[in-house]
């Protein structure tokens, strides 16, 4: 039987591999609440790998959903160290289910709607996708204020899915994929057929910088909820918010060329930018 701790250093692994960015972030966070933090992360990729790498993801996922409730039923449907790991946290957490049954059905979105027509829907996919992921956690990071940090954390998730739909524009394509809205491009003179050729112009740009723009908005409102996070936990959630948006960042510097790369930010600017949150 898999113990506890190994489970937690099992979901430490997952999150170190597939997120650099939020890694490093909830490092700083007291041992409790980092543990918990990879547990939730794990939770979220194994739906994400179940969608994006199954070989049968439809049946893969009505497995996984039957599973999550069970365990919500109190009963661990396998011997496996994320829901081992996942037990532990909502016993000393008052967790809420209900954003972890969203973040499935915004997982299982990608099964059936591969493109996307205004922005309205483009954020309510963000919202089920990855605001739910702030939503899990605020019972972690902020027990006393999670009502309060609600729509911060909200805005918070729209804003990181903003980017990572700009950021990865060349893998979604691979998958068949279209996450940036058609009406954003019809109204910068740019079509899909623009993008499958990899065409990088001021149209483009125009399209691009119209999703970064809304993202930047959205940033800035959790921003003005930070200061409600208890102090351990301030700094965590902040770096993740400035890592994630200065991707953005990354992306104009290298010319929007997103179809030659992932942008990414360095561990040396990692350095940098937590560097200039101590100076303040």
């Amino acid at each position: 039987m898999v113990t506890v701790q190994e489970s937690y250093s099992h979901c430490e692994e997952i999150i170190k591999v597939h997120s650099k960015t939020f890694y490093k972030a909830f490092s700083f966070l007291p041992e409790d609440k980092r543990r918990a933090v990879w547990a939730v992360y794990s939770f979220c990729r194994t739906v994400d790998d179940i969608v994006d790498e199954g070989d049968s993801p439809k049946e893969e996922l009505a497995v996984f959903k039957e599973e999550f409730n069970q365990f919500l039923k109190g009963e661990i449907p396998a011997a496996e160290p994320t829901w081992i790991a996942l037990q532990d946290v909502f016993q000393n957490f008052e967790m809420d289910h209900q954003s972890f049954l969203d973040m499935i059905k915004g997982q299982e979105m990608d099964l059936y709607k591969t493109h996307y027509e205004t922005v309205e829907e483009l954020q309510y996919y963000s919202y089920h996708v990855a605001s739910t992921v702030g939503l899990m956690l605020l019972p972690i990071l902020a027990p006393e204020q999670k009502d309060l940090l609600r729509e911060g954390a909200i805005s918070l998730g729209i804003g990181m899915q903003f980017t990572n739909v700009l950021r990865d524009i060349a893998e979604d394509l691979d998958r068949d994929r279209v996450y940036l809205p058609s009406t954003v491009m019809a109204e910068h003179g740019y079509t899909e057929d623009d993008l499958k050729k990899e065409v990088v112009d001021d149209r483009f740009i125009a399209a691009w910088e119209s999703i970064a723009i809304r993202a930047e908005v959205f940033y800035a409102k959790f921003n003005e909820t930070l200061e409600h996070y208890p102090i351990e936990s301030r700094m965590p959630v902040q770096l993740a918010a400035i890592y994630y948006r200065e991707i953005l960042n990354k992306v104009r510097k290298q010319n929007y060329k997103v179809f030659n790369g992932r942008a990414f930010v360095s561990s040396a600017e990692k350095g940098d930018l937590l560097k200039q949150i101590a100076v303040k």
